[in-house]
């Protein structure tokens, strides 16, 4: 039996994975338990709670996509082979420490600290805020990545690279003689040479570009008007506050996905 002393919560995972994995979120490690790969327990109240072994498995799902690009069915039968020991890759040490300074708050428990969308009763609100805060400004404190490095760590070429500036939807900053791309850009780039490999092109993903600027359009007039005020309570509350919208966006377009790909799966 499982207490409360030796879980996790989704959001603590989130936090102990973000220094190694900064693209991984909420929605992607309910994604990968909705395909088996990972089952966590629940709660009596039906919270995941996630076990030292659990974010091993997960850690190893996740390695094996950014170094490997394999994909997640042939994830899932490596997973499944009893002979491959995925613990050779991961240090149970791992799952207890990090230099991420969203995982440094969350720790040392039992204070658990979860996403909004899936926070604990137990937790004080105050923690939950801290925690979605410093999440938030971590993502403006990565470094920028020149094209080349890019290049090689996305494996695609530089004609694609240069469809994907102008169609807007990665940007890059000069310095000297050499083009600087920010982490989310190597992300989309990432992404979308994969959606190239299956048949949907750069035209395509413009939709997701236009439904990104309008959320974000939704969400700025919400927190201008705290961000005016030049207050660091005001900006604390404008952080906090967009960094819930983005959970809940999140949250609500895989939710609507997930629905119509049920009707479109079903038998007919």
């Amino acid at each position: 039996m499982i207490t409360d002393r030796d879980y996790l919560s989704i959001g603590e995972v989130l936090a102990l994975l973000l220094e190694e994995f900064p693209d991984v979120t909420i929605s992607k490690i309910r994604f990968l338990e909705s395909q088996g790969l990972i089952e966590p327990e629940r709660t009596p109240s039906g919270y995941r709670k996630f076990t030292d072994s659990e974010v091993e498995r997960l850690r190893f799902i996740l390695r094996e996509q950014k170094a490997n690009y394999l994909p997640l069915r042939v994830i899932k039968d490596k997973l499944e082979d009893e002979s491959q020991d995925i613990s050779r890759d991961i240090e149970i040490s791992d799952v207890t420490t990090s230099g991420h300074p969203a995982a440094r708050a969350a720790v040392p428990r039992p204070a658990v600290v979860t996403q909004s969308v899936e926070q604990d009763p137990m937790v004080p609100a105050s923690v939950a805020r801290e925690q979605r805060k410093i999440a938030l400004k971590h993502a403006d404190k990565t470094e920028s990545v020149p094209r080349d490095q890019l290049l090689k760590q996305v494996d695609i070429n530089p004609a694609f690279l240069k469809e994907l500036e102008s169609a807007g939807l990665v940007s890059g900053h000069e310095v000297g003689d050499t083009t600087f791309f920010d982490p989310h850009s190597a992300s989309i780039a990432r992404t979308a040479g994969r959606f190239l490999e299956m048949g949907i092109d750069i035209r395509h993903l413009r939709a997701w570009k236009t439904s990104a600027e309008r959320e974000l359009s939704l969400f700025e007039q919400r927190i201008l008007p705290l961000l005016r005020q030049r207050n660091p309570a005001a900006r604390d509350e404008a952080i906090e506050m967009l960094a819930e919208f983005m959970e809940l966006g999140t949250q609500l377009r895989e939710s609507l996905l997930m629905r119509d790909i049920s009707r479109l799966t079903e038998p007919r």
